[in-house]
Formats: structure tokens, sequence, C-alpha cells
């Protein structure tokens, strides 16, 4: 008989393995966790080992309807872990950021309210110049105007505007602020880590792009460029989702792709009860719910001239935000863009943005002409 290998999505301990199967010629396949789970309580006895776990997996190897989990290609598998790696950097260096507000506290907490992002060109120049209130007092006028209006490309005016407000909190800091030393020192360490963060980051996206500009020609590329052309959807929000889709011509309706982000909503119901009060699953891939998310963000906002980046969106958002909480609107947005990425990927083309009307009439028109 010809032997099939089924493995346990277990992170990225089985995928050396998986390679290792497949390049040797065997049929190998991955397993979602979620269905081997469902297995370990057929038993009534309490237990579990490796010998038990392997029955379970080879008894649904053996069902003829088991989904397996489809591995994409190498480019696929080179961008996803560029575009995971990016996400943990950028964490990072928000956790660094916190660190680095908290010490400004304790030395230092007027500096908090003069610059909107401490992590900003002026800010990290200040503080790796003039790191402590003493310094501030000491520098010269002109010369640190002048290396404020450099910095934040401005001009003397609104830097001779920000450099009177420093020297008030340098002032305030001497009466209410805790002058140590050991603080400071973990204020300059925060910033050398800011500072290598922000170079990874930059390094991770430049490794991306190139990635995408070598392989212009192929169609996942292609696919990238058309979720690009979505109103909200920047160029990282593109690579990002279509990344943990993969390969696309698995999804057969909008519903699967809910699922697959994890945003369809959980189930509750037992005989006449039915539970209204019900969250997201949340069960698929929390990355591309994050883009999605910040898309939604992008596309109930609205420009300096007070046009909505997206006005349909935008008119939805609010008509459920006046009955639901915001957050649910917004969960009923992020299903809206969900069904945009599903169009232009089905129909490989760029996104047209257009009124409820009129996409509902361009959808009659083939009907009326068929009938």
């Amino acid at each position: 008989m010809k032997s099939r290998t089924f493995l346990e999505s277990t992170g990225i301990y089985h995928f050396p393995l998986f390679c290792y199967l497949k390049e040797s010629g065997f049929e190998a396949f991955v397993i979602n966790p979620l269905i081997t789970h469902s297995i370990k309580n057929i038993g009534i006895r309490k237990a579990k080992n490796d010998k038990l776990d392997s029955i379970g997996i080879a008894k649904l190897g053996l069902k003829p309807d088991l989904q397996v989990s489809v591995m994409p290609v190498k480019l696929v598998l080179e961008l996803r872990a560029l575009t995971r790696n990016y996400y943990s950097l950028v964490d990072i260096r928000s956790a660094y950021v916190n660190q680095l507000k908290t010490h400004l506290h304790t030395v230092f907490p007027q500096y908090l309210d003069i610059f909107c992002d401490v992590t900003g060109t002026s800010s990290m120049m200040i503080l790796e110049d003039y790191l402590t209130p003493d310094k501030i007092l000491r520098a010269h006028k002109d010369c640190l105007i002048g290396k404020i209006s450099r910095a934040s490309r401005k001009g003397v005016i609104k830097a001779t505007e920000k450099y009177e407000k420093l020297i008030q909190a340098a002032k305030a800091a001497k009466v209410f602020g805790c002058d140590l030393d050991s603080v400071y020192f973990n204020i300059s360490t925060t910033l050398t880590l800011i500072r290598g963060m922000e170079a990874a980051i930059t390094s991770t996206m430049n490794n991306v792009r190139a990635l995408v500009q070598e392989h212009h020609s192929k169609t996942f590329i292609q696919q990238i460029y058309w979720l690009n052309s979505i109103t909200g959807i920047g160029f990282w929000s593109a690579v990002t989702i279509m990344c943990e889709i993969g390969d696309f011509s698995v999804f057969k309706k909008p519903k699967q792709l809910f699922a697959y982000f994890g945003m369809d909503p959980e189930v509750k119901q037992s005989g006449k009860f039915n539970a209204t009060e019900v969250h997201m699953s949340k069960r698929g891939s929390r990355i591309s719910r994050r883009a999605i998310f910040a898309a939604a963000l992008a596309c109930i906002r609205k420009k300096r001239n007070g046009q909505a980046i997206n006005p349909y969106l935008y008119d939805y958002y609010q008509k459920k935000a006046a009955a639901k909480p915001k957050m649910v609107a917004l969960g009923a947005v992020m299903h809206k863009i969900t069904n945009y990425i599903f169009a232009v990927l089905r129909d490989e083309t760029d996104f047209c943005l257009r009124s409820p009307q009129e996409h509902c009439q361009a959808y009659q028109e083939p009907e009326l002409l068929a009938a």
C-alpha cells in the first residue's frame, strides 16, 4: 500500500520534517491543530501521550473528507517570514517606546507634553544631544533653536516656540523630576535599542520590496497589486494579507475568507436559545486581521479637506455606530473590506470605488440581458 504521512501543525517544528518528507518523495500532509484536538476527548479516560496522539492523527488520515493545510510556494513563504518579522519588530519597538515614556515621566515629566511623538526627529535629537534638563538649560539658545529647526524642517519661529516650551519644562523638571543617573542611562540605552529596531524595520521593508520587484511577473505579485488598488489598503497591508492567504484558489466563497481570517462570529445555540451577544471567533490569521483592521480605520477617516477616504464605507460605519458599539461597527467595515478582497482576487482586476446602487445595477445587468 502507498503510505501517507500526516503531521500536526506545531508552529515551526513540523516544517523541516514536512519539507524532508516531500523532497524524499513521500505523500505528506499537515493538519490544523484545531482538528486534531477534536479527537482527544473521545475516550472517557483522561490520557495523553505520543502514542495516543499518533493513533488519533492516523485515524483522522483515514477520513475521506479530511481538510488539510495547503503549503504555499517558496516565494510566499519568504514574503510571509519577512512580513511576520516586521510586525514582531514593530511590537518590540512599541514596547521600547513605552519604556522610554516611563523613564522620561520619572526624570523629565513635562517633556512628554512638548512633543506629540517622543520618537520623532526633533525629540530624538534633543534626547541624544541634551539628555538632562541641566544640559538643556546650559545649551546655547541660537544653536539649539537652529538644531530644532533643521530637525523639524520648520521655520525659526516654530523652533523658537518649541525652545521656550523646552526651557520651561527643564526648569519644572528641576523641581518635580527625580534626578537619577541610572534612569538617564536607561533612557540612553532605550534610545539605542529604538534606533536599532527602526533600522531593522527599514531593512525588512526593503527586502520585501526587492522580492516583489524581482518576481513582479508572477501571479501572486499581481494579486498584491490588485489588493493595493483597494481604497484604504496600502502596499504593506496588501503584501501582508496576500501572504497570509497564500493560495487564493482554495476559497470559493467570501464566508470562507471570513473564517480563515478569524472574523466569523461565534455560534452559541441550544434548543430555543440562540445567543445574540457573540464575538469574533479569532481562530484565523491574527496578522491578517491586524492588517484589515488598519485598512478599516483608514477607510472611515477623513482627509484634510473634509472628504472621507471611502465615503460609502464611512456612511456605512456611521449608520452602524449609531445603533451598535463602535468596535462592532468597525467589525462590520472589516467584513466589507474582506468582500472587496475576495471580489478583486476572484475577478482578477483592480478595485473600482462605486456606490451600492451602482454595484447592484452592474450585477443585475447581465441577468437581465440573459433573460
